[in-house]
């Protein structure tokens, strides 16, 4: 039987409670997981590539399954998972807008690499609302973020903002 591989991309800038869902249910779907964590500048990241997969590594470590990695990547998506022998891409969507997104992106992805399949993951109804961004932008207007991250990204998230 072969062994599947999955990638879950993303920036984690910080991880939520939302990833954490996603990441837990699809470990349960392929033999390996890969968290391909990459940069996207146009986020502006709140941590630096090395935080944000040592911030990772530490979230997902209690994970029982144990298949799952955590990698840093700065290529096309497509690349990375050939790289890593994946074929399949785990996306989680929130709603209309990132299905959109997430749609055309996918075509794209299939255009550079036909073997590659996309496979799309509703987020729990309940963490549907939360977003890297969002869980930021109250941390630096001194809300609290303790419903939408682990206490441990919540410390480093609030240390981050008070520098």
């Amino acid at each position: 039987m072969r062994h599947r591989i999955g990638i879950y991309p993303g920036t984690f800038d910080p991880i939520t409670l939302g990833h954490m869902d996603i990441i837990e249910r699809c470990a349960k779907l392929v033999d390996e997981l890969i968290i391909g964590v990459t940069t996207n500048v146009a986020k502006s990241p709140m941590f630096s590539d090395d935080e944000r997969i040592a911030m990772v590594e530490r979230e997902v470590a209690g994970i029982a399954n144990g298949n799952i990695r955590v990698v840093g990547f700065s290529t096309l998506l497509v690349d990375f998972a050939d790289k890593m022998g994946a074929s399949m891409v785990i996306r989680g969507i929130r709603g209309v807008t990132d299905f959109e997104y997430e749609y055309q992106l996918t075509g794209m992805n299939r255009q550079l690499n036909h073997e590659v399949e996309t496979v799309f993951l509703m987020a729990d109804v309940a963490l549907q609302p939360i977003a890297s961004r969002l869980v930021k932008e109250i941390a630096m207007y001194g809300g609290d973020i303790s419903k939408f991250v682990t206490p441990s990204v919540r410390a480093d998230v609030m240390s981050r903002v008070a520098r």
